[in-house]
């Protein structure tokens, strides 16, 4: 069973045109951190290693962006559908089905951000640090899914819905400016505990308040509950 909803979910995202764009973006953006923007620092005399967090933070952070809009216009259309009501009578239960497209996206959203931060070859991360902050990063993937399903019905409302998703990630950016206590303010976007991991990996740990370690563990404690929170109040809201 799990089979054929793979294939009809690989079959419906090379239907969609935006669909088949998003799968591509990580390789835009590994092209552009790779080629473009060492080109462009070489031009305007812009010393490209001294804000590597910044620009390593810039291109991660929309791996989760791309991946959850991919999710949750996927699960828009299931419910356009009318898909869920029938997944009812089958074997398998609702719980099983998201799971099973989250598992899909999070996979894809962990490849492309490894993939995204070995490319651009910037900040000299090893491969260890590269697969953990990949790891915490596509953990906003199913976040951003939800939400957008929770706060709209159709595809018009989650473009809207995406875009003032979209806006939070400048919170993170504005984080890396502060090196002290200040930036936990922006702590409650899930994209600024791997944007400070990815800052205290180049930056060192006596220039932040907190560890690798501890920007790791305690960033994956807080998005796994904000995960369990958002995918509940999903659920609160398809039932209504």
């Amino acid at each position: 069973m799990y089979k054929i909803f793979l294939i009809s979910e690989l079959k419906n995202w090379a239907r969609d045109p935006m669909t088949r764009f998003m799968l591509i973006y990580p390789i835009i953006f590994g092209l552009f951190g790779r080629y473009l923007l060492p080109r462009i620092a070489d031009m305007s005399g812009f010393f490209l290693e001294a804000f590597a967090d910044f620009i390593l933070a810039f291109l991660a952070m929309f791996i989760p962006q791309i991946y959850g809009a991919l999710l949750g216009f996927s699960l828009l259309d299931d419910r356009d559908d009318n898909v869920m009501p029938s997944i009812r009578v089958t074997p398998l239960s609702l719980h099983q089905f998201f799971s099973f497209k989250v598992a899909i996206t999070l996979v894809l959203s962990f490849i492309a951000a490894i993939f995204v931060l070995w490319f651009v070859d910037i900040g000299g991360l090893s491969w260890s640090k590269i697969f953990l902050v990949s790891f915490l990063a596509s953990l906003g993937t199913p976040i951003n899914a939800f939400l957008i399903n929770a706060l709209s019905r159709n595809k018009i409302e989650g473009f809207a819905v995406m875009k003032g998703i979209g806006t939070l990630i400048v919170f993170p950016i504005i984080a890396l400016f502060f090196t002290d206590a200040k930036e936990f303010f922006f702590a409650f976007v899930p994209a600024f505990w791997p944007v400070k991991a990815i800052s205290v990996i180049i930056r060192g740990t006596e220039a932040l308040p907190l560890s690798f370690p501890g920007y790791f563990i305690i960033g994956l404690g807080y998005v796994l509950i904000l995960n369990v929170l958002v995918y509940k109040f999903f659920l609160q809201k398809i039932r209504t």
